[in-house]
């Protein structure tokens, strides 16, 4: 084979196998939101460096410096390595809890690595260094990020004509919008209050988890009804100015704050930087003569949160426990057939029976009926309308399998209190001839408060279960040291992917037992890419 074949059929190998691995790596840039700068954070925290063909590369490379000949030769060598491993490489697309969507943006995206990926294999090949591959399969990933610099100008021109266009439609339909936000609970607060409206109205909520600007505009350019009378929007804060952005969009004149907690810690620092991120959404309302809070008491528990309610207090409704609150949480109550919850609001007393789960869904509730009848909704009709309310995909969705064992599926919780709440409920719904199961990563973006956190989480788990699956244990270090001190009967089993641990289930699980999935790491930086 001539040089000129051999290095042409190394470039198409190489951009074969770049076109696939670009891809893995685009699929964790997407989900955070194309943050460049997290995404780089995120390759060093997790060492995701490609270790398998950099090694055969090494391996090649000691070839041709003790004189193997010809060259041809080791160019179609290293294009085989590159073509083979190219096919080994997953596809996001498809393998994965939430795959890789090839929206336009990430098609330019991809293609653009591509090209630049080209030009530096083309370089490589004429400097006819080996070891200038190894560094080329490196820098990869950093090919992407330069690539988004490279298209941000493009991309801010294009995203802000579809903003444009969302802004008018919105202009037309002239809904009343209604913002959720919140540390934890935004999502499943969204899908109840939006259940409630739907039922009584022509209303709209944002779907699934959809909480960006991108994001939202799509919905209301494509989904949002004609005639949309309420349209409730999930508002999610990912730094300082985040909700003042989507507000400037998607301007709510009533607002919701389910909590104020240490989801996303990792981001913000510390309570007080979450307390102004979340409460630019009040400030947004309150600057409409007739826009109104709802928020939980919890909330409060924060100092700029307690100072911004108490000089503006007429123009919120505080949901909660204590006697101080405008609609009070009376009694709730578990039960395997959903919740029992009591509410009053002045001499009123209402009875709801609501078929989720999850203790923690008391406040959600709470705070949707007391928006519910802000919005002049009546009683009656949205006592019937909860009773109604279908569970939320992955979020203690109780699933009655046909062999009696019952799946909690509450994959998408990434909040201590959830998982707490959740460990309630498997006992609960425990069987007296089965067992108690956790299979669990741990959660995500605690931060500071990781060691914290899973300490107290692997102690609670102990003493709620007699089986706890922990997905890949050694990023949750004191999770098992929890687990241990609790001195409790249950068994420890460490598995490195849940794929595994779904496995072990097939072979092993029983009838009667109960079995929680907690947390499947949706936010995917906080996993590992194994190259």
């Amino acid at each position: 084979m001539s040089a000129w074949l051999g290095s042409s059929f190394l470039l198409a190998a190489f951009l074969f196998f770049a076109a696939r691995r670009v891809k893995s790596y685009l699929h964790f840039y997407q989900q955070d939101d194309y943050e460049g700068a997290h995404f780089i954070l995120w390759l060093w925290r997790t060492r995701s460096f490609d270790r398998r063909v950099s090694l055969t590369l090494l391996v090649l490379w000691g070839l041709a410096f003790v004189g193997v000949e010809p060259r041809s030769f080791l160019d179609l060598l290293t294009g085989a390595l590159f073509l083979a491993y190219g096919l080994c490489e997953n596809n996001p697309q498809k393998k994965a809890k939430k795959p890789l969507v090839m929206t336009m943006r990430a098609k330019r995206l991809w293609s653009v690595s591509l090209l630049l990926s080209v030009v530096a294999g083309g370089l490589v090949l004429w400097h006819s260094a080996l070891w200038l591959w190894i560094l080329l399969v490196q820098a990869l990933p950093l090919l992407l990020v330069l690539a988004d610099q490279i298209l941000s100008p493009w991309e801010r021109r294009i995203q802000s004509g579809f903003v444009e266009q969302a802004r008018a439609r919105l202009q037309k339909i002239d809904p009343l919008i209604i913002g959720v936000t919140g540390s934890f609970g935004k999502t499943s607060l969204k899908h109840i209050l939006g259940h409630v409206l739907t039922m009584n109205a022509e209303a709209y909520f944002t779907p699934g988890s959809v909480n960006t600007l991108m994001g939202i505009a799509r919905m209301v350019r494509e989904k949002l009804p004609a005639q949309c009378r309420y349209f409730v929007v999930e508002m999610g804060a990912y730094k300082p100015g985040s909700i003042t952005r989507l507000c400037d969009l998607t301007p709510p004149r009533l607002g919701l704050i389910t909590a104020l907690g240490p989801a996303h810690y990792e981001r913000f620092k510390d309570l007080q930087t979450v307390a102004r991120a979340k409460f630019e959404l009040a400030c947004e309302v309150l600057a409409h003569e007739d826009g109104h809070m709802i928020i939980h008491e919890s909330v409060l528990n924060q100092d700029y949160a307690r100072d911004f309610v108490a000089s503006r207090r007429e123009r919120f409704t505080v949901c909660g426990h204590s006697a101080q609150a405008d609609v009070i949480i009376e009694h709730g109550e578990q039960t395997a057939k959903g919740l029992a919850v009591t509410l009053s609001q002045g001499s009123e007393t209402f009875l709801l029976h609501v078929p989720l789960y999850g203790m923690q869904q008391v406040g959600n509730i709470t705070l949707a009926f007391a928006a519910a009848r802000r919005l002049g909704l009546q009683t009656e009709r949205i006592i019937a309308a909860l009773a109604l309310i279908p569970q939320i995909n992955h979020r203690l969705e109780v699933k009655r399998q046909a062999n009696h064992i019952t799946l909690i599926d509450d994959a998408y919780n990434a909040n201590p209190v959830g998982f707490a709440a959740a460990l309630g409920l498997l006992t609960l719904l425990s069987h007296e001839d089965g067992r108690r199961i956790i299979i669990t990563p741990g959660l995500v973006e605690q931060g500071a408060l990781h060691e914290q956190t899973h300490k107290e989480l692997g102690r609670c788990a102990a003493l709620s279960a007699d089986l706890v699956i922990a997905i890949r244990p050694s990023r949750i270090p004191s999770f098992e040291e929890g687990f241990r001190q609790s001195h409790s009967s249950a068994t420890w089993l460490g598995l490195e992917g849940m794929e595994q641990a779904l496995a072990w289930l097939k072979t092993h699980a029983r009838p009667h037992d109960v079995i929680l999935l907690e947390n499947d790491l949706p936010d995917l930086y906080e996993r590992k890419l194994a190259l």
